[in-house]
């Protein structure tokens, strides 16, 4: 467990301890080692927000897989999405017939997946799954849609507040704390 730090002061309610999240993390490994037994995996993890649950997953994963990581974005620095989602970096992984893991920290608009998971199938994936460690279906404007074959894994249902830990920031900060909790408004607004 990482020290206390500043940022912890700015946190108003931890939702989730870093006990809680390895646990299901774990949980969520298992369900995927299981689900794709014997079939070649690729996770990909959504740069730079998913990079701790990334990390934390593929050592749950039993099952040979390879790891890259794709950079897309709605937010940029503000608490709320753009509405438009952008691959600045893609993966460069062949994913010709893999059955491709996309990582998330967290859905939230849907914007991000909607562009993603199509990019993904154009590439010749064989499917397309998404394991997000939370889902905001409160601030859903876009359903999540998978390809034949994907399977959608998710960690926590996610109240509709500000989070950050766990690699999940503000502004780029906030991502070391240990676990996920709701940012105090007036550190936003």
């Amino acid at each position: 467990m990482a020290a206390s730090s500043k940022d912890d002061a700015l946190v108003e309610s931890v939702l989730w301890s870093a006990a809680d999240i390895d646990k299901r993390v774990a949980e969520l490994g298992r369900a995927i080692s299981g689900d794709f037994e014997g079939l070649p995996i690729a996770v990909l993890g959504i740069a730079t927000g998913a990079f701790m649950f990334t990390a934390d997953l593929v050592r749950y994963i039993s099952e040979p897989h390879l790891v890259d990581f794709v950079r897309i974005q709605s937010y940029g620095n503000s608490t709320v999405s753009s509405g438009v989602a952008t691959i600045s970096t893609d993966c460069k992984l062949d994913l010709k017939d893999k059955h491709v893991i996309v990582v998330e920290d967290i859905i939230d608009t849907g914007v991000t997946l909607s562009k993603l998971v199509p990019h993904l199938e154009s590439k010749g994936a064989a499917s397309v799954s998404v394991c997000a460690l939370l889902d905001k279906k409160a601030r859903r404007k876009v359903e999540l849609k998978l390809p034949t074959g994907g399977r959608f894994y998710a960690g926590y249902e996610c109240p509709d507040g500000f989070v950050v830990g766990y690699g999940m920031d503000h502004a780029e900060r906030f991502r070391g704390l240990p676990y996920v909790g709701i940012l105090k408004p007036e550190v936003y607004q």
